[in-house]
């Protein structure tokens, strides 16, 4: 309906303005035979619509009227007739009736018979049109009109223009289906709108399926315009077996122009009435909005009598500052274990995060002050709360002699509730300086870098660092570092089965020496026992082949000296589109370190990664880490998609030896949580299996412990007008361990969507996926 009133109101304006420019050409008695081309059913560029308030030349009002007609008579101060097929055309705006009037000294304009207008941006045609030119009241009589940009039709018996001040409909109609297609349409018995108001009233509103009316409500305002308006939004009804049916009744309040909130009250039969409140608000410091959830008492759950949840986000740029603020909070452990649907915060290591930061930005330095809190989800959950950190950077590149200067600096401040772990506060500099060297064929770095770090740690008794030993009150540890590196880029055409194509060969060499200093003393994770404050073990990939710490932070640097080789193919087609690449590398130790897994060896395991499209058909890609000393995988993955049209397939594979678990994160209780790692296969398909009928299903499944993980079917019917879904979802809830018994949720839901009238206009409908079920490409060569 609100496209309706908008079209119609732009509609009037450009039919008032014609109006006054057939009075004048018809009060100068002039008209044209020239050959005149109506823009039939054609949408135009917005720069070419009806345009009165351009300003300039452009403005359509300072153009050329031309008048066709069979037959014009005038007589002056009273009268002027055109008779038979009157064509009035000023650039892109068309009027046709078969008679057209200018009644003087009225100053009335009235056009009758078969009247039709067009301005490429929607197309009217009714019986009878009156202007009056002294106050631009105008009247259409049973109007039907048609958007030319966008979906959208109706009719209306009586559309009425108070000269710039007021609009109004009578009976008026609003659909996005298609000529002949009554699926849905809003009526409404009469429609009114102020000048400058993004509302309109309408009164006897009615939304009708098959011209059945479904619902009636005797009063509604609606934002015709862009602008936001307090009401209802559209209800969402689903069920599953723990929730039982559900029922959501959105509510929408405008308070302010810079602040709104959403009211969300769902009711649960099997366990009761959860509401959720999400507030925005926008000033001078950045946006931020609000969530918070409440459930009273909880059928299901009766030990838990009151249940919330609250996240607050901000962020926001002010001159040189940043904000950035990320804080939730929850009433209990197993909160998220009764809600999984809940939309209060981020969660990370079973923890929920708060988090904020305040950043000063200027032009060869920046700083950020930051506090990064936790709220344990569990009772054996410890993790390090950062309260706070200070960090600085110092930069000036191209310096003399084409050197690139860097400084960060930290200053951190960590504790934690675990008795058994150390509180600390870190002080680490690293000046570092880079000599590039850059040509079209070769990009090379010479870095050199050194690590001082001091540590003041407390509540030491009892814990030790690497190999049991003590760890010390204060610690300075000075590490250098050195480090060159090198990729050339070859290039070559040639030819696959009379395809052209472009290869590249990008090998690439890096030595890295970091010198072995004792770091006994300090609180780190080498021996993969859960130590370091903020430091954890990164995985190795091609890519982090190259990487100089292996670690996340600087609470362990590894030794070393040790040279990375490793080169990179690529495959361009004839439009530099990238249609196939392949690259593998591995490091050779020319030192062992007394701290290393086994010194015994000299190179690491092979890492190897590659992406294939095929004609934008078939998709692959996999990587894997190949340990040539064990003669095993360590860990790989693989994903394979095909796409024809409507139907798309992906089938998915994920491996991790137990070995690498072990080694790479430390699990005091791994036996508890896997059998032999991780083995798990996927499959994400849709297809079409009759006009407008869409079928959509992925499952995800555990090889190791045989056991389902998720399950998703969903059934989608569009047409031009209208969308239906119902999917269904069967999922693994959360385990403890896998001596666990396997239990499992599913819930069933109910999606519904009118097109054209926005993206939430449905009930629980998502049209970015085009049903309940999401789905996007997850990867792509890069170009």
């Amino acid at each position: 309906m609100s496209l309706t009133a908008r079209s119609f109101l732009s509609s009037m304006i450009c039919l008032a303005l014609y109006g006054q420019a057939m009075a004048e050409e018809s009060q100068a008695t002039q008209s044209s035979t020239d050959p005149l081309v109506i823009p039939t059913g054609k949408c135009l560029a917005p720069e070419y619509r009806c345009n009165p308030n351009a300003g300039s030349a452009e403005d359509i009002n300072n153009l050329p009227v031309k008048i066709v007609a069979d037959s014009a008579e005038a007589k002056a101060n009273e009268k002027a007739i055109y008779r038979g097929d009157v064509i009035v055309t000023q650039g892109n705006r068309t009027v046709k009736a078969d008679s057209a009037t200018l009644r003087q000294p009225e100053n009335i304009v009235t056009a009758e018979g078969n009247v039709y207008f067009h301005d490429g941006q929607i197309a009217i045609s009714g019986e009878s049109l009156q202007t009056n030119l002294d106050n631009e009241d105008t009247t259409l009589n049973d109007a039907q009109y048609k958007m030319m940009c966008t979906p959208g039709r109706g009719e209306a018996k009586r559309v009425f223009k108070n000269g710039t001040t007021f609009y109004e409909l009578e009976d008026g109609t609003y659909t996005t289906c298609p000529d002949d297609d009554k699926s849905w349409r809003f009526s409404a018995g009469k429609l009114e709108k102020e000048d400058g108001d993004i509302f309109a009233d309408l009164y006897h509103a009615r939304f009708e399926v098959l011209d059945t009316p479904i619902f009636y409500l005797p009063y509604l305002r609606v934002p015709v315009e862009d602008g936001r308006l307090t009401g209802f939004l559209y209800p969402s009804i689903s069920w599953n077996d723990s929730d039982g049916f559900e029922l959501e009744t959105p509510f929408y309040w405008n308070i302010h122009p810079q602040a709104d909130m959403r009211i969300t009250p769902r009711y649960m039969s099997n366990r009761g009435l959860f509401m959720t409140l999400e507030p925005r608000y926008l000033t001078e410091m950045g946006s931020g909005s609000m969530v918070l959830e409440y459930m009273g008492e909880d059928k299901l759950y009766p030990e838990f009598d009151k249940s919330w949840g609250f996240n607050w986000t901000h962020s926001g740029i002010q001159d040189h500052w940043l904000y950035d603020v990320d804080y939730s909070k929850v009433s209990d452990f197993s909160y998220f274990t009764r809600h999984t649907d809940s939309r209060v915060g981020n969660r990370e290591d079973n923890t929920l995060l708060q988090t904020g930061e305040v950043s000063y930005r200027d032009l060869n330095w920046d700083s950020t002050l930051s506090i990064r809190n936790f709220q344990p989800l569990s009772p054996n959950t410890s993790v390090y709360r950062l309260l706070p950190q200070l960090a600085m950077n110092y930069y000036r590149p191209a310096t003399e002699y084409g050197i690139d200067f860097y400084m960060p600096t930290q200053i951190s401040k960590f504790a934690t509730d675990d008795n058994s772990k150390p509180d600390a506060l870190r002080f680490n500099v690293e000046p570092t300086i880079v000599l590039p060297y850059n040509l079209p064929w070769i990009s090379a770095t010479a870095e050199g870098k050194v690590f001082y770090t001091y540590y003041d740690q407390s509540n030491i008794d009892g814990v030790t660092g690497v190999n049991g030993e003590e760890l010390e009150e204060t610690v300075s540890r000075v590490v250098p570092m050195a480090r060159l590196h090198a990729v050339v880029t070859l290039e070559r055409n040639g030819a696959f089965f009379d395809t052209p194509y472009t290869q590249t060969l990008e090998p690439q060499a890096q030595y890295l020496y970091i010198k072995d200093v004792d770091q006994s003393g300090i609180y780190n994770p080498v021996n993969y026992s859960g130590g370091g404050y903020d430091t954890a073990r990164l995985q190795t990939d091609y890519y982090g082949l190259f990487r100089a710490n292996q670690y996340s932070s600087v609470d362990y640097i590894n030794p070393a000296n040790q040279v990375t080789v490793g080169a990179a193919t690529r495959f361009f087609d004839n439009g530099y589109k990238e249609r196939f690449n392949l690259a593998f590398g591995q490091i050779y130790y020319l030192d062992r370190f007394a701290n290393q897994e086994d010194t015994s060896i000299n190179y690491s395991a092979w890492a190897i990664e590659s992406e294939l499209n095929l004609n934008d058909y078939l998709f692959v890609r996999g990587s894997l880490e190949y340990d040539s000393n064990l003669s095993d995988v360590q860990f790989g993955n693989a994903t394979v998609e095909y796409r024809d049209g409507g139907f798309f397939a992906q089938t998915s594979y994920r491996y991790v030896a137990k070995d690498y678990i072990s080694n790479s994160v430390g699990f005091g209780n791994l036996d508890q949580i896997t059998e032999d790692g991780i083995s798990q296969v996927g499959l994400v398909t849709g297809f079409p299996i009759a006009d407008g009928v869409t079928v959509r299903g992925q499952y995800f499944h555990d090889l190791t412990q045989d056991l389902m993980l998720e399950n998703q079917l969903g059934i989608t019917y569009r047409s031009d007008c209208w969308v239906i879904g119902l999917s269904y979802n069967e999922y693994l809830l959360a385990r403890s361990n896998i001596n666990d018994t396997a239990r499992y949720d599913n819930n069933i839901s109910l999606s519904f969507s009118l097109l054209g009238l926005g993206a939430n206009a449905g009930f629980g409908y998502s049209t970015a996926s085009g049903n309940a079920l999401g789905y996007r490409n997850p990867f792509g060569l890069k170009n």
